[in-house]
């Protein structure tokens, strides 16, 4: 079967995602909608769309697109995703962060839980080829039993944060998390593609015993010199052995105590973890058991996580999972930050 492609945001980010056609068979690009026509143009032509629209509605009637790339800043994520949800669009790839605060979560969670279109959050990570390597040498008991992970990005936690966050969940099987204590300082808007704390460390449990660190901002581990956005990394330790990825390079621990390393290309396997993606997409369509492992449901799990380190922050304490965040604790957050 060959889907039906439409590209709804055709900004910078949107590239990422239009990329990985040039290697996927089983979807084809027919459409794509921007308010901003040059840009609507210029992305309709570098990637050889045949259809180009400024009014979503009109798209969507007229497409019928199978899978929608909702690229766009994360405040329009309710009112688009409710519209693609009431279209009845099968399956959309959203941009991350999928929320902002705990208003935008309540409404999401809502609409996951009534919804039959499949979400997956743009988490590619989670599809690397070297990721996806890592998880199964954890899967087969190359390291024990996982004991503790730690995780950092360079990049706020809105940035790149939440890519290693979703990694956290994958190398632990998806527990259910049990407590966050966190710290976090500053917040910025970032031109309203990443709003997010400027820094943030946050010591977290889960159910099955598990514990981490996750780490965003400043302050974050430095492996290689270079720019900011070169330093997301994880590291996944068990009871006698060790895991470490990071964006050009990767370690593992070897049964005779010795240490393996390497170097990787980025750019390539980011490549290549877009397409992953994009099939995961395809053949939860094919098939309702498939899940996508960045589903929303999912990633909403991990979003809650970040609104406790929030609480935590503001009432300096360990909060308990799952809890009901206020609709106002961004807010709270703000004010506590110094931020009106």
């Amino acid at each position: 079967m060959s889907y039906r492609c439409a590209f709804l945001g055709c900004g910078p980010r949107a590239r990422g995602h239009a990329d990985a056609y040039e290697l996927i068979t089983e979807g084809v690009k027919v459409a794509c909608c921007d308010l901003d026509e040059q840009r609507l143009d210029d992305f309709a032509e570098k990637y050889q769309i045949p259809q180009r629209y400024t009014e979503l509605d009109e798209m969507l009637v007229k497409e019928r697109p199978d899978v929608v790339h909702l690229v766009t800043p994360p405040k329009l994520r309710v009112e688009l995703m409710t519209r693609l949800a009431e279209t009845g669009v099968p399956g959309v790839i959203v941009e991350k962060p999928i929320c902002i605060g705990a208003d935008d979560y309540r409404a999401l969670r809502q609409l996951e839980q009534q919804t039959a279109t499949k979400f997956a959050v743009n988490h590619q990570l989670r599809h690397h080829p070297m990721i996806l390597d890592f998880l199964q040498r954890v899967e087969e008991g190359e390291i024990g039993e996982v004991r503790f992970l730690d995780a950092s990005a360079m990049l706020p936690l809105a940035g790149q944060g939440v890519h290693v966050l979703d990694l956290m969940f994958a190398f632990n099987d998806y527990a259910e998390a049990q407590t966050a204590f966190g710290a976090a300082s500053g917040y910025d808007d970032l031109g309203g593609t990443h709003p997010s704390p400027r820094t943030m460390e946050a010591l977290l449990t889960f159910r099955n015993g598990v514990r981490a660190a996750l780490q965003a901002g400043e302050g974050a581990p430095i492996f290689t010199p270079g720019p900011v956005w070169r330093h997301k990394r994880i590291a996944v330790y068990g009871t006698h052995g060790f895991l470490h990825w990071r964006m050009d390079s990767w370690e593992r621990s070897l049964p005779d105590g010795t240490v393996a390393r390497g170097e990787k290309d980025y750019a390539e396997e980011d490549v290549r973890g877009q397409v992953n993606l994009t099939q995961a997409m395809f053949a939860w369509l094919d098939d309702d058991v498939a899940v996508s492992p960045t589903n929303l449901k999912t990633s909403l799990d991990e979003w809650l996580l970040i609104l406790a380190i929030y609480q935590s922050t503001v009432e300096a304490r360990p909060v308990d999972l799952p809890f009901d965040p206020p609709d106002d604790l961004l807010d709270r957050f703000k004010r506590f930050v110094g931020v009106e």
